[in-house]
């Protein structure tokens, strides 16, 4: 792998946090929680992400440390080394694909939120109401040309920053959008908070009622905890590559944990006291960020300013992530064919722009066009939504499962503690029960939840 100049902490920090808070925080939480009655729904989710979530994190820091190459080279280094074959190496094949195939309808939805942008610029929420915007939504997606810009800005200018390199991209953009992005939500959950209906706002999300919330909706949160994330989506394993040794694993895997559960708890301040306030379903489901808020903006004092922040934050969260999803296959390029990065970076663009027509036309042009129909869990679903489904409920699921495994069964306890920098006994007790035992069975759940459901 021709890595750059081993990454400071900070800058490590900065690209792992930047990765892992996107749409999945800012999008999917707020309608998943809202769906499956709030309190609840965020107790169990935040428990995942402790018990499981950050020993994983851990798990993916210390493999790809270890090995210090791309996701597939690493993964066949480190299984030829503890086990004398590559049959771990499937992690890294998982890795680079899985989220060169998310990246393709991920950027898509970042498109979306640029367009929002700039209509809400435009002041063009303004007096909509509930109907308006649905019809506001179709328009963007029934536009083949329309979807095409901005999806096509939104992959060009991810290829770009990681085409520039680690310290001339990537750490220069998560520098700057991490923090602002954290500022964006503090401003924007502020405003929420005081214009809107603050005490339901908070007793919605923090007050539990677990009568609504039903088995399918503790695997929701299961599944929620290892898509925000980002365990087994790659970026892990491509970052922790230039990891420096000084850093602490545990440390590190705790900061991205709750930062990342942060940034979740934060979206909903913004977006809940709004919804009520306007007395709007929270219950909406993905069509609450595109739909229900800009009525809810339209309600209220500075609504066109507080729009237009809230929509650049959710491009800002899309297009962090984007970078960690396109870095993995990039890396691989630069193992496999010794490429520069800007060649390895053109390529991986094209190929996600590529793919990704096939997402931007599934709204308009191929509407109607269900290529899987014989298959039945996929019958009936267009491109983007067969890629994802696929990605999301199947490829991200086994490659979490596929990591636990492997760190907790396949490496030496001892050079995996080693790796990891666990010192404390009980700690590292606490681990091994979480990547050995409930990571496995839990992950497995979802995975066969999503396979029969």
């Amino acid at each position: 792998m021709k890595t750059e100049a081993r990454a400071t902490q900070v800058t490590f920090l900065f690209a792992t946090v930047s990765s892992s808070v996107g749409l999945g925080n800012l999008w999917r939480f707020p309608y998943i929680a809202g769906v499956n009655g709030g309190g609840a729904f965020v107790l169990v989710y935040i428990a995942f992400v402790l018990l499981i979530g950050i020993p994983l994190i851990m798990a993916e820091l210390a493999i790809a440390r270890r090995g210090h190459r791309s996701p597939v080279a690493t993964t066949a280094y480190i299984s030829q080394e503890e086990s004398g074959h590559r049959r771990w190496q499937l992690i890294g094949w998982l890795s680079i694909l899985g989220p060169l195939l998310a990246l393709s309808f991920y950027s898509v939805v970042g498109g979306w939120s640029l367009d929002y942008l700039l209509l809400a610029a435009r002041d063009q929420f303004a007096g909509v109401d509930a109907g308006g915007a649905g019809e506001l939504f179709g328009r963007v997606l029934e536009s083949p040309g329309r979807m095409l810009v901005s999806f096509s800005i939104m992959v060009i200018s991810v290829t770009v920053v990681v085409g520039s390199g680690i310290r001339l991209g990537i750490e220069r953009v998560s520098k700057f959008m991490m923090p602002a992005l954290f500022l964006l939500l503090l401003v924007l959950a502020a405003y929420a908070l005081t214009v809107g209906d603050a005490a339901r706002g908070l007793s919605f999300l923090f007050r539990p009622n677990f009568d609504s919330l039903t088995a399918d909706g503790v695997l929701m949160a299961l599944g929620q905890s290892l898509f925000s994330i980002a365990v087994g989506t790659g970026a892990l394993l491509a970052y922790g590559a230039y990891l420096p040794q000084s850093v602490s694993i545990p440390r590190a895997a705790w900061t991205i944990g709750l930062a990342d559960t942060l940034a979740a708890l934060l979206a909903g301040l913004v977006i809940f006291p709004i919804v009520f306030a306007s007395g709007l379903d929270a219950a909406e489901g993905p069509g609450l960020v595109f739909v229900t808020l800009p009525v809810a903006f339209s309600e209220f004092p500075g609504g066109r300013v507080f729009a237009s922040l809230f929509f650049l934050l959710v491009f800002f969260a899309a297009f962090t992530s984007g970078l960690g999803m396109m870095e993995p296959f990039v890396s691989w390029l630069e193992d496999l064919r010794g490429w520069t990065r800007r060649r390895a970076a053109l390529v991986t663009g094209t190929l996600v722009w590529t793919l990704g027509l096939a997402a931007v036309f599934s709204f308009n042009l191929w509407k109607d066009f269900t290529p899987l129909d014989m298959i039945p869990s996929l019958a009936g679903r267009t491109v983007f939504s067969i890629l994802d489904y696929v990605v999301s409920n199947f490829m991200l699921p086994l490659n979490a499962m596929l990591i636990a495994l492997m760190t907790g069964w396949a490496i030496d306890r001892s050079r995996m503690r080693s790796d990891i920098g666990i010192e404390s006994g009980l700690s590292w007790l606490i681990w091994q029960l979480s990547v050995c035992y409930l990571a496995p069975l839990a992950v497995l759940s979802v995975f066969l939840f999503n396979l029969l459901g």
